[in-house]
């Protein structure tokens, strides 16, 4: 078992830059895409991706549960194989939905990689252990991370070794419910750390989560304000725009 000294050593190795949202989209890169991916690992940055499970249990990289936004297709992602979902191109590029294992060779290692798994409700298994499957053997420094605290309840006791961090946006929970809800969702999940919606920042939550050592990433970070918001009150960012 990992002392807690070499588990905060693999936090700060996984915190060490900041995160491009989705990879380093724009300019004629697609979001979630190999492209996207190649340019943020080359310019140094993290990655932060998302994963959605294929009709034939294969963890894709892409975004949205429905096809229609990024695709010439419509209808949910999960009613179709993943070499269907491969015949297809994302957007107007020529590039191809990937794998999260083909996400993870393109980066090899050379930045770290937060991968958000999409798994809305409690039926989560499935789509954890493809992750799981997927990371086998990967080296780099990488976080599972979910809005849903039942992803990091999975990994806990199954794959111990791979950090996990709990997304929470405030928006709609400001009240008594919220302030319930937000502890229940970081012990549950047995986060190691949190990736904070940059709207909610400053929040008494993270804050006290920071003062217990508990890193706090912030997303999305999209203009100068939300830079000088996330230097103030987070550890790290997640970014659509190239940090200065």
């Amino acid at each position: 078992m990992r002392s807690s000294r070499s588990r905060q050593a693999e936090l700060a190795a996984l915190g060490a830059v900041p995160f491009a949202h989705r990879g380093l989209h724009g300019g004629g890169r697609v979001e979630n895409s190999s492209g996207a991916f190649r340019a943020a690992a080359e310019a140094g940055y993290g990655i932060e991706l998302d994963v959605q499970l294929s009709r034939d249990g294969c963890p894709m990289v892409f975004h949205d549960d429905r096809l229609d936004r990024l695709t010439n297709k419509s209808g949910p992602l999960a009613a179709l194989t993943a070499a269907e979902l491969r015949s297809m191109r994302l957007y107007t590029s020529n590039e191809v939905m990937p794998t999260l294992a083909e996400a993870l060779e393109i980066v090899a290692c050379r930045v770290p990689v937060l991968i958000e798994v999409k798994a809305p409700d409690r039926h989560v298994a499935p789509l954890c252990e493809a992750v799981a499957r997927a990371l086998d053997g990967y080296a780099g420094p990488v976080g599972v991370i979910s809005f849903n605290p039942e992803v990091g309840a999975w990994f806990a006791p199954r794959a111990p070794e791979r950090l996990r961090g709990l997304v929470i946006s405030e928006r709609g929970k400001k009240g008594l419910r919220g302030r319930l809800e937000r502890p229940l969702a970081l012990w549950r999940s047995r986060a190691d750390f949190l990736a904070y919606d940059i709207r909610d920042l400053p929040s008494r939550f993270a804050a006290a989560a920071r003062r217990r050592g508990v890193p706090v990433y912030t997303w999305t970070v999209r203009s100068e304000a939300d830079r000088a918001r996330a230097a103030a009150h987070a550890d790290q960012i997640i970014f659509e725009m190239p940090p200065a």
